[in-house]
């Protein structure tokens, strides 16, 4: 695979710079990964959309103000974007920086309110960063809200409520899982009035989300690690939902990552035997690098939900993966041409599989 084959063009107009003011009032793009046909629809329309006895699964992460301002000893600014808090004891947390020069290992970042951070050591693109104080409550006090960085402008109050799900709980990530910007409590209203039923899973979405892939042959690149859970009521829901003849729709391509991995890690604790991820998948938390791509097979995702994606990213080749790489160039080209609004603040899609692409197991992680 060539990255290049999973390429579009994208007028800077449709990128979307602020969210519509009511959350499901964004547009809906259906594919049908099987037969390549596509119906457009508004996003409160998805309760018509899915059956009586699905599953929705949605990512509870929640984002935190990951974003800080500060300057080097010496006086140079500093940014600093949080990754992930690494050691509460000893306030530790790993980050990437941007600075006009390359801080040195032991020097100090110097934030507002007297806090300050030393440089601990590097770690490929990332930094260890030691706080002087508890960090959780230096991004608390002075964070600011991550925003994607194809959003070109500063964060504001609006976007501490509308760059989180309505349901996030779990705090840990640096990026909103955007698919589920969408729902707001009407329509989870209007999901339980159809008998569609939803459950959790937990992927502290991380910044390498934006990360550009740097090689041609898609195989080559390496996935960023990000932690995951599945709990025990998720896969009990998953069960129950197979027992009644439903489907398990994922909101987000986070949520594929996380269920997918543990059908990974679940097939191996069954020696691999080749079981169905529906028999064989059980609780997992961990770290995940699952990279999906096309010629992969998806054992627990049934029907997806998600933004459309940047060019040449992992996340278009997992959706080319799942429904097929003409079909989403297809969908994507019909998009643009209807104006839809994309990526983090923008319209959604429904997918549906192309399950004749699928080979018989997932590769290794």
């Amino acid at each position: 695979m060539r990255l290049s084959d999973f390429s579009f063009t994208l007028p800077d107009e449709l990128i979307a710079q602020h969210p519509l003011s009511d959350r499901s009032s964004s547009r809906l793009l259906e594919l049908d990964g099987a037969t390549g046909s596509t119906v457009h629809h508004q996003f409160r329309d998805l309760p018509s959309l899915l059956r009586p006895n699905d599953l929705l699964i949605l990512n509870n992460t929640k984002v935190i103000n990951a974003r800080l301002f500060g300057r080097k000893e010496t006086g140079g600014r500093v940014e600093i974007m949080v990754e992930r808090l690494l050691n509460e004891h000893h306030n530790q947390v790993l980050a990437r920086i941007r600075a006009s020069k390359t801080p040195a290992n032991g020097s100090k970042l110097l934030l507002e309110q007297g806090v300050s951070a030393l440089v601990v050591r590097r770690e490929a693109e990332f930094w260890v960063l030691e706080f002087d104080q508890p960090p959780a409550a230096v991004l608390a006090q002075q964070g600011h809200m991550p925003l994607p960085p194809y959003i070109k402008r500063e964060a504001t109050s609006d976007d501490s409520d509308r760059y989180q799900t309505v349901y996030g709980s779990e705090a840990g990530a640096v990026a909103a899982p955007t698919a589920g910007l969408h729902f707001d409590d009407a329509l989870f209203e209007a999901l339980s009035d159809a008998s569609i039923r939803r459950a959790f899973v937990t992927l502290h979405v991380g910044a390498g989300t934006f990360q550009p892939v740097r090689v041609e042959h898609a195989e080559d690149h390496v996935m960023h690690a990000e932690k995951a859970e599945l709990s025990q009521a998720t896969v009990d829901a998953i069960l129950d939902t197979r027992a009644a003849g439903g489907r398990v729709i994922a909101v987000g391509t986070t949520t594929v990552r996380t269920l997918e991995s543990a059908a990974f890690h679940a097939r191996e604790q069954f020696d691999g035997d080749g079981a169905p991820a529906d028999q064989a998948l059980i609780p997992w938390h961990g770290e995940t690098r699952l990279f999906m791509r096309p010629g992969m097979r998806f054992h627990v995702v049934d029907g997806m939900i998600t933004n459309f994606h940047l060019p040449e990213s992992t996340l278009m080749l997992l959706v080319a993966a799942f429904s097929g790489h003409q079909q989403i160039l297809s969908a994507y080209k019909e998009a643009i041409e209807a104006r839809y609004r994309f990526y983090s603040y923008g319209d959604a899609m429904l997918l549906w599989p192309d399950r004749a692409l699928w080979q018989s197991s997932i590769e290794a992680i």
